[in-house]
């Protein structure tokens, strides 16, 4: 396996979880401006966590359906350096919405059978980057972080989009050096999968994570 595969950890709350991801080479981090999630942060919470991130770092932060509003008060606070959007923005959306910000945009796509697959190609025309994501449960209170993979058969043989991508949903410690292998990610995202209860990240997780990568 090789050991370049970028990480990110995303929904962080805590200082010392930061200094964990930093420490173990995480690529990204991830800050979630959500309310409905167990790892949502203030931006007072998010802008002193940015402030322990060294620079060559990305400081992402995940937000669904904002507005123009949301997107004003958040970028005024915090330092970001990459906008995730996990809702149901439309093309157009995180077209303008990168346009208005300047910033690159990470579009989320649910993925549960092939079909979805073609929304990865919608996206790219306007996103920077594409998070294949599992596809929620219907109803489901939260649009990732949910703890659920997808069947990476799907991705086999598929590697290549216009735009970078990264993997997500349901990895772990235990699975992501598979993961790696049977989709040829070149980067992945994990945030329930290096917590020891819901919202709560666990430092000895995180360095197991990363040095799956690096054994597998």
């Amino acid at each position: 396996m090789p050991s370049d595969i970028r990480v990110k950890i995303c929904g962080l709350t805590a200082a010392e979880h930061v200094a964990a991801a930093v420490d173990a080479g995480a690529a990204y981090l991830g800050f979630v401006f959500f309310p409905k999630s167990p790892r949502n942060v203030t931006v007072e919470t998010a802008a002193a966590l940015a402030s322990r991130v060294p620079a060559g770092i990305a400081k992402v932060g995940l937000v669904v359906n904002p507005t123009d509003a949301d997107l004003d008060r958040l970028l005024a606070a915090v330092p970001l350096d990459m906008l995730q959007l996990h809702g149901s923005e439309t093309p157009e959306r995180v077209a303008a919405i990168r346009a208005a910000t300047g910033l690159p945009v990470m579009k989320a796509v649910g993925i549960a059978n092939a079909e979805d697959l073609a929304k990865i190609d919608l996206y790219s025309d306007v996103a920077d980057q594409i998070l294949v994501d599992a596809k929620p449960p219907k109803n489901a209170d939260l649009p990732g972080g949910n703890g659920l993979s997808f069947d990476w058969r799907l991705l086999a043989g598929r590697r290549y989009w216009r735009k970078p991508w990264m993997l997500a949903g349901g990895l772990t410690p235990r699975n992501v050096a598979e993961a790696v292998r049977m989709t040829g990610a070149a980067q992945v995202d994990v945030s329930s999968g290096v917590e020891s209860a819901p919202g709560v990240k666990d430092a000895e997780r995180i360095r197991a994570f990363l040095a799956a990568l690096d054994a597998g």
